[in-house]
C-alpha cells in the first residue's frame, strides 16, 4: 500500500538528521512511496537551441486550459510590454510556461562583415554613439563590431528537491507526486498563500479571482497515461526535453562539455547541482550567461532550511522567559 505525505521528510519523523536541502536519492521514497515506484523525471532545457517560437507556452495553455492574460496577469486581455517581443512577462497563476526574451548588445570578433548597432563603425567622439553610451556603456568600444545577441529561454517551475511550497502547505494541497514532481490540488488548496514566499523562484501564484495557487504540473495527467508534457512535445528545436532525471542530467553534462570545445563563454548549467541550497532540480537549465540574466536568482536557498534552528532558538526564548517569569515570581514570596 502507497502512502503519500505532503511535508518534507523532516516533518514526517522519517528523517531524524532534518535534510532540509542538500542531495536526496530517492525523492519519492521519503516521500512515502513504495521502492518500485517509477523513476524520478524532469526537463532538462537547453536555452542554446531555443528559437523563441513560444510554441511551448501554447501547449501549456491549450492543454491546461488557462486563460489568456497579459504580462500583468491580468485576464482576457492581450497586453503590449513594451519592452520585447516577450509579451508573457513572467510566470504567472495563468502562464505555466514563459519564454524569455534577453536582448545584448555586446562586442564580437568576428571574421565576417556583420550589421552591427548604429555608430558601431564610427569614433567614439561621433554624436550617435555618445548618444548610445548613455544607454549603453559597451558602445563607447571601438575597434571591434558590436552585435546584438538574442537569449532565449523557455522558465518553468523547478519542481525542486527539496520544495519549500510544500513543506508550508498546511492542507496537503500540494504533494510529491510517484514521477517526483510537485503538483497542486485546487480542489484542496484553501488559498492561504504560504506557499507563494516559500517559492525561492517565484514561480507559485494566486489567482486574484479566487485566491487559489497555480504553477506547472508538469503535466502529471499526461504522465499517468504514459505521454510526454504537453510543452515537451510540442517544442520543434528540442530545447525542451523530457525524460528520466538522472538520462537528463548526464545528457546535459554532455552538451555542456560540448560547448565549452567549442567555445562557447559562458555556457553553464543551472539546477542541476545536487549541493546548491535546493538539492538540485527536477527541471533544469544549459544558460549561455549569468542566471540573473535570465531573471534566475543565483544561489537558490530552500525557505524550510533553517526551521529546525529556528524552532530551537524560539525555544530557547520562550525558555528564557518562562525561567525569568518564575524568577520573578519566586523572588516576590520570599520578600514576602
Amino acid at each position: 500500500m502507497t502512502s503519500i505525505s505532503s511535508a518534507s521528510p523532516a516533518f514526517t519523523g522519517r528523517d531524524p538528521e532534518n535534510r532540509l536541502f542538500g542531495p536526496l536519492p530517492d525523492v519519492q521514497g521519503e516521500a512515502g512511496y513504495d521502492a518500485d515506484h517509477p523513476a524520478r523525471v524532469g526537463f532538462f532545457t537547453d536555452t542554446s537551441v531555443c528559437i523563441g517560437c513560444k510554441a511551448c507556452e501554447v501547449a501549456c495553455k491549450e492543454w491546461n486550459l488557462l486563460p489568456m492574460d497579459d504580462a500583468h496577469g491580468t485576464r482576457d486581455v492581450i497586453g503590449l510590454t513594451g519592452m520585447s517581443y516577450d509579451n508573457t512577462g513572467q510566470l504567472g497563476a495563468n502562464s505555466w510556461r514563459h519564454v524569455a526574451f534577453i536582448e545584448q548588445s555586446r562586442t564580437v570578433d568576428l571574421p565576417m562583415p556583420a550589421v552591427g548597432l548604429p555608430g558601431a563603425d564610427r569614433p567614439a567622439n561621433v554624436l550617435n554613439t555618445e548618444a548610445l553610451t548613455e544607454f549603453d556603456p559597451q558602445a563607447a568600444t571601438s575597434g571591434a563590431d558590436k552585435q546584438i545577441r538574442w537569449l532565449m529561454s523557455s522558465d518553468v517551475c523547478k519542481h525542486c528537491t527539496h520544495a519549500g511550497c510544500l513543506d508550508v502547505c498546511p492542507t496537503g494541497a500540494l504533494f510529491r507526486t510517484e514521477f517526483g514532481t510537485v503538483v497542486v490540488q485546487q480542489d484542496i488548496c484553501n488559498g492561504c498563500g504560504y506557499c507563494v514566499p516559500s517559492c525561492p523562484y517565484g514561480v507559485i501564484d494566486q489567482r486574484k479571482d479566487d485566491g487559489r495557487v497555480f504553477k506547472c504540473t508538469l503535466c502529471y495527467d499526461r504522465l499517468t497515461d504514459g505521454l510526454q508534457p504537453a510543452c515537451a512535445t510540442a517544442c520543434p528545436t528540442q530545447s525542451i526535453q523530457f525524460g528520466n532525471l538522472d538520462e537528463l542530467q548526464a545528457r546535459a553534462d554532455a552538451r555542456l562539455a560540448t560547448l565549452q570545445a567549442q567555445g562557447v563563454e559562458g555556457a553553464r548549467l543551472y539546477g542541476r547541482d545536487e549541493n546548491d541550497g535546493v538539492g538540485g532540480n527536477g527541471a533544469f537549465f544549459l544558460l549561455l550567461d549569468e542566471p540573473e540574466v535570465y531573471g534566475l536568482p543565483p544561489d537558490p536557498v530552500v525557505t524550510t532550511r533553517d526551521l529546525p534552528a529556528m524552532w530551537r532558538a524560539a525555544a530557547k526564548g520562550a525558555a528564557m522567559i518562562v525561567g525569568v517569569a518564575l524568577s520573578a515570581v519566586l523572588g516576590s514570596r520570599r520578600k514576602r
